[in-house]
């Protein structure tokens, strides 16, 4: 028999490889910290991907973007350190520090506007497992918490109001998922902060957080390999911030007694 070699023709091979060597891209971005880069690497390949990413493209998205974003949320927070000190002290640099703050926050606004976009009209549309549905809701919900953290005023509540409406959506979805799942924690535990940092509701958060860490513990024997090691990181710092937080509203009682 003769079989004959599929040819492709020149589109076609360059589709092929070329999510293939964006991939190897992200990854070597992500080895010498070129976050910036990996974010324009995955872009790419969201855009030309038809079905739901895969757990090593949705993972490599998520490391571009929490990098980027991550370091100017630092950045952010050293900065309005110092400006309060300055302020204090009636400092003549004030100005200055607010002025380079401000550039900091309209960076973290296009990283941040730039992911949300991108999950509403091009990821979740793909999106048909549940585990994914709850990945990027939470993802979502997440950099309207980023953005929450330095917003005022009006733009504040409104991004408060949709971190807690896509929080609870992910939350929805995360109940087909078993109690043990490292993304069901992961967004217990960030959706409790949620609650501490930005609903300043203490009591919440800890109920939150104590369910999510008693339901687990309760399937932990079920728990496989593959998401043991996940899974208890992440318990550990629901407890960690459990503890913590019952501290303070223990200390807060007594200080009302």
């Amino acid at each position: 028999q003769n079989f004959k070699k599929k040819r492709f023709t020149k589109r076609e091979t360059f589709k092929m490889s070329s999510k293939e060597e964006l991939i190897y891209k992200a990854k070597v971005c992500e080895q010498t910290e070129r976050f910036e880069d990996m974010i324009e690497a995955m872009k790419q390949v969201v855009t030309m991907t038809t079905e739901e990413l895969t757990v090593e493209e949705r993972n490599l998205l998520s490391v571009a973007y929490k990098n980027t974003v991550g370091s100017r949320r630092t950045a952010w927070r050293a900065l309005s350190a110092i400006e309060q000190k300055e302020e204090s002290k009636g400092g003549k640099h004030t100005p200055l520090l607010r002025d380079y703050k401000k550039k900091i926050e309209e960076e973290l606004s296009k990283f941040c506007n730039d992911i949300l976009d991108l999950i509403d009209k091009v990821i979740v549309p793909k999106a048909d497992k549940a585990e994914s549905k709850v990945f990027f809701k939470k993802m979502k919900g997440d950099y309207y918490r980023y953005i929450s953290e330095y917003a005022s005023g009006e733009q504040h509540s409104k991004v408060s109001q949709e971190a807690l409406a896509v929080y609870n959506d992910a939350t929805t979805d995360a109940e087909e998922l078993k109690k043990t799942n490292p993304i069901r924690l992961g967004l217990a535990l960030n959706f409790s902060v949620f609650h501490y940092e930005v609903l300043n509701d203490p009591q919440k958060a800890c109920t939150m957080a104590k369910t999510a860490f008693d339901d687990a513990i309760g399937e932990i024997e079920e728990l496989g390999d593959d998401e043991y090691k996940d899974s208890t990181t992440i318990m550990q710092l629901i407890r960690d911030n459990l503890t913590l937080w019952s501290s303070e509203l223990d200390e807060g009682e007594g200080d009302d007694k």
